[in-house]
């Protein structure tokens, strides 16, 4: 597969075929899913959950999410890295250049923030600077606290004009990929619809131009021995990982992921 980048991304919106990401920690890994045609590999800060056994995302450290790029970087053949910026490490302008160029240099091609219109400032001065950018919208793990849970965003109508018109706001700003996690699946394809960058949806249905899932949901590994309810185990139905991993591109792609029980 030759080397993804945003062009490559942006012309799978407009034919119409769907972007398919996953969740990597490791060289291994990212071989994996990038050899099975995996166009994006998101270096979660999920980390955080299924590698350290933290209860939320928010223990994790710029350090961590370096190395766990770096590692990334080095099993990867040909996928487009995103990289997180975790729990404060983007609080100043000066700490969301200083930390996003760290990522950069461990092997990112992009990086991901969490947050809404407020984001606007740093995602110019990141573009500006060379940085490509996905904002993260909907249910940010980060905010789990003020959020007060792991809750669907979005489901009273004032609820989803903000977040379209922070999606609006954001893109721009900048942002070159927006990413929505559990927002109605209605919610999510107007969004897909109103903008001009590409959107990833974990847990917002179908209608959004690509899809991501954490690697260890899809595999059906979990702590708690529950899985969200947008996640299909794709282990179930396969013989070994790399099967698995080769299963969920092609659902994405042949738009059979996520159906309707996976949907908001």
């Amino acid at each position: 597969m030759p080397d993804v980048n945003l062009t490559t991304l942006y012309k799978l919106k407009q034919s119409g075929e769907k972007i398919v990401c996953l969740t990597a920690y490791d060289a291994t890994f990212a071989h994996l899913e990038s050899q099975a045609g995996v166009e994006v590999i998101l270096v979660g800060d999920s980390l955080g959950m299924v590698l350290q056994g933290h209860d939320s995302t928010l223990p994790v450290t710029v350090a961590d999410m370096t190395y766990h790029t770096r590692a990334v970087k080095q099993g990867n053949r040909g996928a487009l890295i995103m990289a997180d910026l975790p729990f404060m490490a983007y609080a100043t302008l000066e700490q969301t250049l200083n930390n996003s160029a760290e990522l950069m240099r461990a092997g990112a091609h992009m990086v991901k923030l969490e947050g809404a219109g407020w984001l606007s400032e740093s995602i110019t001065a990141l573009v500006q600077r060379g940085i490509p950018v996905c904002a993260h919208l909907g249910l940010t793990p980060q905010t789990v606290n003020v959020l007060g849970g792991y809750k669907v965003q979005g489901r009273e109508q004032a609820q989803a004009d903000a977040l379209l018109t922070d999606a609006l706001a954001l893109e721009a700003a900048g942002a070159s990929l927006l990413l929505l996690e559990c927002v109605p699946s209605d919610l999510a394809t107007r969004i897909s619809q109103r903008v001009k960058v590409p959107v990833i949806g974990i847990g917002a249905g179908s209608g959004t131009d690509g899809q991501v899932l954490v690697v260890h949901d899809m595999l059906g590994l979990s702590i708690s021995g529950r899985l969200p309810r947008f996640v299909k185990n794709f282990m179930a139905e396969t013989a070994d990982i790399p099967a698995a991993i080769k299963a969920y591109v092609d659902a994405v792609k042949a738009v059979e992921f996520p159906a309707r029980e996976h949907e908001f």
